[in-house]
């Protein structure tokens, strides 16, 4: 119930919006016809061309925004400001693209640079004063649900926000019902009875929905709950704390009729993602091996020849995608006599000859690895892979370190760019490398690739400290 009333509020709020704009428009041209330019014809069909550009730019923004009907009537400046300025520019950027794919130069200028400031406002207003409106309208005081929560004070407190916001939909919190020995919680909600009470006060209070504040464990209470309700035709609503009982957070999902809890979304799991992230990969790794690669092979072989001579390539095995071993290939930048092989390099290390810190810094050395990336035991973008006594020293200071091996190691990843590289010097900065990892192949998508890629260019250009 409560999210097909948000859905259907958020979607006649778009509605509104698109009206609104179409409005506007049709009002500036009325104005610029009347009073800026007396006489001069109004091509309709130019300017209904314009009007369903900027419509069908606000449709799309709609579509790639993700999550936001669940917060589109909360009146913070900032993000309402970021909502009206990606529909403003979205909206203007279409038609835009439009008038210079066409060289269509009919358009007034002078429309064009006063529409667009107020097409920015109006939609800034429309945020802050049209979901409350719609919502009054929608949702009166007749449509309320008097709505009864059942668990403890502290689990009432956590859905205090949500309740407040929710409000504006209909959901009336009458009061709670718990077994502790209090009149009413900190933030004001009465309690109303204990669980064995539960039939007597929904009767009294004409409830007509019941918020269960934690996952049922199917006792004699949880039961007498869901009977009670199904016997008065009251809506139960039951919040999911998985979460908090795993310690760790859950996804549901159902598969062939059966429904499942996972622990974390894997969007690389789905072929058309992992199609378009090798497809990346190659688009990469095939000009750089094609033309870059074949010149610094030349360069870092002449340097090695003058400061430290042995084997043009260091080569070690590292444990790539669900830890199956795999080869990895570096241009060498240390002596060779040394047999610190497992030592993590740091600053000033002495093992590294003078221009190999160079090509450290500037992750020179690691271009060797786009053949791995060719070989597909690697990604341009992933979890770095690490030596394998790293692996398993990590592993014992981090229970779900594994789990970044969900996805192919990359040459960089997300904890790079963020400027966790180099050397580990604490328990602190593994566990930031693994939140981080973690986050990406939980989150993964096009732009969030596409971005780690201009980061890392960005840094080549201008190395952070952390590189060594």
């Amino acid at each position: 119930m409560v999210t097909q009333r948000t859905e259907g509020l958020y979607r006649l709020f778009l509605l509104c919006q698109i009206v609104m704009v179409a409005a506007l428009f049709w009002l500036g041209v009325w104005i610029m016809v009347t009073f800026y330019s007396p006489g001069a014809e109004l091509t309709w069909r130019r300017y209904s061309i314009y009007c369903g550009l900027i419509v069908l730019g606000m449709c799309l923004e709609s579509l790639t925004r993700s999550g936001s009907k669940n917060y589109f009537w909360q009146n913070e400046l900032l993000r309402q400001h970021r909502l009206s300025l990606r529909q403003t520019i979205a909206s203007i950027g279409l038609l835009v693209l439009y008038l210079i794919a066409t060289k269509d130069a009919f358009i007034s200028r002078i429309f064009f640079f006063n529409f667009v400031p107020w097409l920015y406002v109006a939609l800034l207003f429309s945020h802050f004063y049209l979901p409350p409106l719609l919502a009054r309208t929608i949702f009166p005081r007749m449509r309320e649900e008097k709505t009864l929560l059942v668990g403890s004070t502290r689990k009432a407190t956590q859905l205090r926000s949500w309740l407040r916001r929710k409000a504006e939909i209909g959901l009336r919190t009458v009061g709670l019902i718990c077994d502790e020995n209090i009149d009413k919680t900190q933030d004001g909600i009465p309690v109303l009875g204990t669980s064995d009470q539960l039939e007597k006060v929904v009767r009294n209070h004409g409830i007509t929905q019941v918020i269960l504040l934690e996952f049922p464990l199917f006792n004699e209470v949880s039961w007498n709950i869901i009977r009670v309700c199904d016997q008065l035709g009251i809506r139960l609503l039951i919040v999911s704390d998985l979460a908090e009982k795993l310690r760790h957070s859950v996804t549901h999902f159902e598969d062939d009729g059966f429904r499942f809890i996972g622990l974390r979304e894997e969007p690389l799991e789905n072929p058309l993602n992992r199609f378009l992230k090798r497809a990346i990969d190659l688009a990469i790794a095939i000009p750089v091996m094609l033309i870059i690669f074949p010149v610094l092979v030349l360069i870092v072989w002449i340097i090695q020849r003058l400061q430290s001579r042995g084997p043009l390539f260091h080569v070690q095995t590292r444990a790539g995608m669900q830890n199956r071993l795999f080869k990895i290939y570096k241009f060498r930048t240390m002596r060779t006599d040394h047999e610190e092989l497992a030592r993590q390099a740091s600053d000033n290390d002495e093992r590294v000859y003078p221009i190999g810190k160079w090509l450290r810094k500037l992750s020179l050395d690691e271009v060797p690895q786009f053949w791995n990336v060719l070989r597909g035991d690697m990604s341009t973008v992933g979890p770095r892979p690490h030596l394998i006594e790293h692996n398993n020293q990590f592993s014992q200071l981090m229970a779900n370190y594994h789990v970044r091996a969900f996805v192919k190691p990359g040459i960089t990843g997300l904890a790079q760019v963020r400027g966790f590289r180099g050397e580990a010097h604490n328990n602190s900065d593994i566990e930031n490398r693994v939140a981080c990892d973690i986050e990406y192949l939980e989150n993964w998508n096009f732009s969030l690739e596409c971005g780690i890629i201009l980061r890392t260019f960005a840094q080549l250009i201008v190395p952070p400290r952390t590189a060594y």
